[in-house]
């Protein structure tokens, strides 16, 4: 069951990053989707879409490295 509840956890972002990079290519190629306010506006949706779906997952990622010890710290330079 946990495996499955992870499972959705990454679906549901990589659904909403792949929709965000839809909308980007249709504005880029001056098409509607489904928002008729205008490309720009589908444009911001599709990269907002895009960047919090790609950072989820690579938040879930991290973290669950993290947990299981094979997330390296950053090196701090001493001056």
């Amino acid at each position: 069951m946990r495996r499955f509840v992870a499972f959705i956890v990454i679906v549901i972002p990589m659904i909403i990053a792949t929709v965000g990079v839809k909308l980007l290519r249709d504005s880029l190629f001056n098409t509607g989707y489904f928002i008729e306010l205008g490309v720009g506006i589908q444009a911001l949706i599709g990269t907002v879409f895009l960047l919090s779906g790609s950072l989820f997952i690579a938040g879930f990622i991290q973290r669950r490295d993290e947990k299981k010890k094979k997330f390296r710290k950053k090196i701090s330079k001493s001056h």
